[in-house]
């Protein structure tokens, strides 16, 4: 491969997060000088961490979000507190529009939004890829199950993944660390709910967490999970999967890797004589600078609507309306998971029980919907997260003095817990694109969000709570409620599509390699590139497909055929 100069590499990755970090891993392996831009700040493993080791009382409010930073900004609020809010973007410093209400919530740093995720990593069964089209709601992916398998493994093994072998249709198994102990009342809820429906099981979640590392692990340099559960202030321990903790400090041991921070990618340069992408403009975050750096290879990796958006504003006198952008999909399809309900109940019993440590993962009731046949008045399927655990205090009549005192002394009754993580339909109205006149203090268009419900939406979230109250009350549970929270699309923070994969290109922008359709040596595989939302967390398909996509690239530029 060629030598790097100042401004010249073999490959250029966009964005530093979960897939950037695995473009950036598995192209520098294979000797590629490989430039990785991140819009943000740098943050560096351990050192960028304030909050990780604070307790509750050396923070100013507890770890609550300051009445004012929360009323600056409404968004950002809605999922950050006082002690992670240094790892999402202020509302007011990366404004967008929304035409539909859509919480945009990001994390602009090295890492992005890998260093706050919720860690999960269910497999997708072999129906999501093939759903959409078989229930009439979309296209067919243009990959099986089979397809990504493999690649499934070989990101488990390397990021470390919980979970127990269950044999599951809708969940299929993986390579596993030891999962966290499902407490006494979850373990009664499993029991309950299998016996009582044949074909529901509450399983040990799959979560990015080390509980026995392997040497594979060490030579990262991380460490076992604490269960702490202060995941999203960044982890001292690299107890549970990042970018900064692993892919990135693994790509840089290989000494083919550049990053740099403060660089705000304007968009992707195209050659029309050569008929493929030659590099990407720069502009530096804080003096304005602009630098156009070039590869043979371009990975786009800045997060589902920033990849949709950086296309978007790649135009030339070939690609008019954005980069391969042929067909005017660009922008459309776009989804994300239905999150708008919950609920819970108590429990009298297993009064002498407790649990251990703080587990930072959860128990999951895997997909009964619509698993290979419609089976509902609804498409598409969904995952029920679910927990148990007790509280301090016990009710009593007096809500001031002595006895209240006392009573907050007393363990509590089992608390149950149940969400919604749904799939939904990725709908051509259900789109992005850059305003025509708004631009960010670097002269980029704002992206408008015009995302929003539907009615099968509405009908996925009436079953769910239907069917998680009767649930809850199998296991026993009494004071069961289910609320529809109303949420915003965004809020879940899997948000996907708009620059979507498939067979042909008349209805899709990416082939089975994730390459643009009209521009091969340009690949795309962060949520951008989903066909379908699936209803399993899809950060794991993100880094398989990611890592696929780069040993194919590699491979052709091997057969110079990029």
């Amino acid at each position: 491969m060629s030598k790097a100069s100042d401004n010249s590499f073999d490959a250029i990755v966009i964005g530093s997060g979960i897939s950037g970090g695995w473009a950036a891993k598995e192209l520098c392996e294979k000797g590629l000088k490989t430039l990785v831009l991140e819009r943000g700040r740098s943050v560096e493993h351990i050192k960028d961490y304030p909050t990780a080791n604070l307790a509750p009382w050396e923070l100013p409010h507890r770890g609550v979000m300051p009445r004012e930073l929360a009323e600056a900004n409404p968004i950002m609020s809605r999922i950050a507190g006082e002690d992670n809010a240094h790892f999402f973007v202020k509302d007011n410093e990366h404004p967008y529009v929304q035409e539909r209400p859509f919480d945009w919530l990001r994390g602009y740093q090295v890492g992005g939004r890998s260093l706050v995720w919720g860690r999960g990593c269910q497999r997708w069964s072999k129906y999501e890829f093939t759903a959409p089209e078989r229930q009439g709601y979309g296209i067919n992916w243009p990959i099986g199950y089979d397809d990504i398998a493999p690649w499934y493994s070989h990101v488990e093994r390397f990021i470390g993944v919980t979970g127990t072998r269950d044999g599951l249709e809708a969940m299929p198994d993986g390579e596993f660390q030891p999962p966290f102990e499902m407490t006494c009342m979850e373990k009664h809820l499993s029991d309950s709910i299998h016996a009582h429906y044949g074909n529901r099981y509450v399983v040990h979640g799959r979560f990015a967490h080390l509980t026995k590392p392997l040497e594979i692990h060490a030579q990262q340099g991380r460490g076992s999970c604490m269960a702490r559960n202060l995941c999203m202030r960044g982890c001292p321990y690299g107890g549970y999967f990042s970018s900064n903790s692993s892919t990135l400090p693994w790509a840089e041991k290989t000494g083919n890797l550049t990053l740099r921070p403060h660089a705000v990618v304007h968009s992707i340069l195209y050659d029309e004589a050569k008929g493929k992408a030659t590099g990407v403009r720069v502009i530096d975050a804080n003096t304005h600078a602009i630098t156009d750096y070039h590869a043979r290879i371009i990975f786009a990796n800045a997060s589902a609507l920033n990849t949709t958006l950086i296309l978007l504003n790649s135009v030339s006198s070939r690609f008019p309306h954005g980069l391969g952008n042929d067909n005017g999909l660009l922008g459309k399809y776009v989804a994300f998971q239905n999150y708008r309900a919950s609920g819970g109940g108590k429990f009298d019993g297993f009064e002498d029980r407790y649990h251990y440590g703080r587990r930072p993962s959860e128990c999951i009731i895997p997909n009964f919907r619509n698993l290979g046949e419609q089976d509902m008045d609804f498409v598409g399927g969904y995952t029920t997260f679910t927990g148990a655990s007790r509280g301090r205090g016990v009710e009593t009549p007096q809500r001031l003095g002595g006895a209240f005192k006392d009573a907050q002394t007393q363990v509590g009754p089992w608390d149950i817990y149940m969400y919604l993580q749904g799939e939904t339909i990725p709908k051509e109205t259900n789109h992005v694109r850059l305003h025509e006149t708004k631009k960010d203090e670097w002269g980029i268009p704002l992206l408008v969000t015009s995302v929003g419900y539907d009615d099968n939406d509405e009908r996925m979230i009436r079953d769910w709570r239907t069917q998680a109250a009767a649930m809850l009350e199998v296991a026993g549970c009494r004071d069961i409620k289910t609320v529809d929270n109303s949420w915003s699309p965004g809020r879940d923070i899997h948000e996907m599509g708009g620059c979507r994969m498939g067979s042909d290109p008349k209805t899709s922008l990416l082939n089975r390699w994730n390459q643009l359709h009209a521009c091969p040596n340009v690949f795309v595989t962060d949520g951008a590139c989903m066909t379908s939302t699936g209803n399993q967390t899809p950060s794991l398909l993100y880094m398989a497909l990611t890592a696929r996509a780069a040993n194919h690239a590699v491979e052709e530029l091997g057969r110079q055929n990029l």
